[in-house]
């Protein structure tokens, strides 16, 4: 095994994740969350050029906004109205660690892995914690409930 430090982004991305349009409407954007049982939902245009990402905090913060859209502008949301725009992105070969901090200083639960200007994959908390449980096995399962 190598250590966390030689781990590349590549070798634990999801490849190939569930992405959704700018213009769908947020009613797609959480019926795929749902069905994929997913929180991070990256924002392609056609070509697969990466423009935001919709998360379920965007979703859930979106709940009010819809209402004052429907009554103001007579019309419903569409993912481009709450996507995060500006994607804190890394490359297939970043170290996991890079991806790491990126998330921890930034608050944020997925990076989105960007090749050649279009979206290759995610990284989650999820990726991130399955790598540093594999390069543990031995402490991963020597933990012993307790009770309090």
């Amino acid at each position: 095994m190598s250590p966390l430090s030689e781990i590349r982004v590549r070798d634990l991305m999801s490849r190939d994740p569930e992405t959704i349009a700018p213009d769908a409407p947020l009613g797609a954007a959480l019926a795929a969350m749902r069905a994929q049982e997913i929180r991070h939902l990256p924002v392609v245009e056609p070509g697969g050029r990466l423009v935001g990402i919709v998360t379920d905090r965007d979703l859930r913060q979106a709940m009010l906004a819809r209402s004052h859209a429907l009554r103001d502008a007579n019309r419903d949301l569409q993912v481009q109205d709450v996507m995060t725009c500006g994607v804190v992105t890394v490359e297939p070969d970043a170290t996991v660690v890079r991806a790491a901090t990126l998330m921890h200083e930034r608050k944020i639960g997925s990076v989105p892995v960007v090749e050649g200007g279009r979206l290759a994959g995610i990284v989650t908390e999820r990726d991130l914690l399955r790598a540093v449980m594999r390069e543990s096995p031995a402490r991963a399962t020597a933990v012993e409930p307790f009770l309090w």
